[in-house]
């Protein structure tokens, strides 16, 4: 089975050819750069075969995709900047990649014959109420600009194929780029408090536990909307940087411990300052995974201490 990963050079991407790799499956990466280095935080990782391709170029799609050939697509790449999404002179780009780049993806894979899997979000709902999103509702309400390109780039996708995989994933986390933890691992080691959103809830996604899962749905033909983030619960955002901090601070960082910073639960209103509007719920069901014989990712505290110790 030959598989082309799009996105290569982002967190989720990356993770992707590499477990493919292991697997044993013929992975080509493809991305906007020239070259790709498969280099992920200044670490080495390996070099598979890359293709540059400007998803937003339906010419470039249509070659690179009849020139490889591949029996599925794994789609990846997406504008993910939320906020800056909501720029003026940003948002037709935006909307030129999630959704037209995902549209001539959409076209491409039709014409090859080869499987599409459309990696996708919870903004694609209001983020209203407090039940969990079932992967099979349509009540799709986006709130801001990067929710809305991405439900166009799923509209594009059911419309030009009969058969595909549509994966909705939450509160990203991965080595290759920049996220939550990071975020607050670098600002909690120089402060001694900090403020934290309490009123969104969700779960978060380690792209390293979602590229298991996202290669063992590959390989079948269980298509269908679907939703992957890592067990444990529903948590805030408050919440999950309240369990970073004390990992942290039991790995023997004391900047991290409670006496040396306090962290405060915030109204999303209170802490202001975002240019995009995000849903309060985030809550998304993944039970269907389970009904479909594939296995859920593990808890998202086990996912945080692994992704610390491969941080650290």
């Amino acid at each position: 089975m030959k598989v082309l990963v799009t996105g290569v050079a982002g967190q989720l991407g990356h993770d992707v050819m590499n477990e493919l790799d292991k697997r044993g499956i013929e992975a080509v990466g493809s991305d906007i750069a020239d070259e790709y280095s498969g280099i992920a935080d200044g670490s080495p990782v390996t070099v598979l075969p890359y293709h540059k391709m400007d998803i937003s170029d339906k010419t470039e799609v249509d070659s690179v995709l009849n020139m490889i050939r591949p029996d599925a697509v794994i789609h990846c790449a997406a504008w993910t900047a939320v906020d800056l999404a909501e720029d003026e002179d940003k948002q037709d780009k935006v909307r030129l990649i999630n959704a037209s780049g995902s549209e001539n993806i959409a076209k491409a894979c039709a014409m090859t014959g080869a499987k599409m899997m459309y990696i996708s979000t919870d903004y694609v709902f209001d983020g209203q109420g407090e039940e969990p999103w079932d992967p099979d509702c349509k009540d799709y309400a986006p709130l801001n600009v990067y929710g809305q390109t991405k439900y166009e780039g799923e509209k594009a996708v059911a419309e030009n194929l009969k058969d595909f995989f549509i994966v909705r994933i939450a509160w990203v986390f991965g080595k290759n780029g920049n996220n939550f933890i990071k975020t607050m691992v670098k600002i909690g080691e120089n402060h001694d408090q900090l403020k934290v959103v309490n009123d969104q809830v969700g779960t978060p996604t380690y792209t390293l536990d979602l590229s298991k899962l996202l290669c063992d749905m590959i390989v079948t033909d269980k298509y269908g909307y679907y939703h992957a983030t890592n067990e444990g619960g529903y948590i805030s955002w408050y919440d999950f940087a309240v369990e970073i901090f004390r990992q942290m601070a039991e790995r023997g960082y004391e900047a991290y411990d409670e006496d040396h910073l306090t962290v405060t639960p915030v109204t999303t209103e209170e802490y202001g300052l975002s240019k995009a509007k995000r849903p309060y719920n985030s809550r998304l069901d993944r039970s269907k995974l389970v009904r479909n014989g594939f296995k859920p990712l593990p808890d998202w505290k086990d996912a945080v201490s692994r992704y610390l110790d491969e941080l650290l």
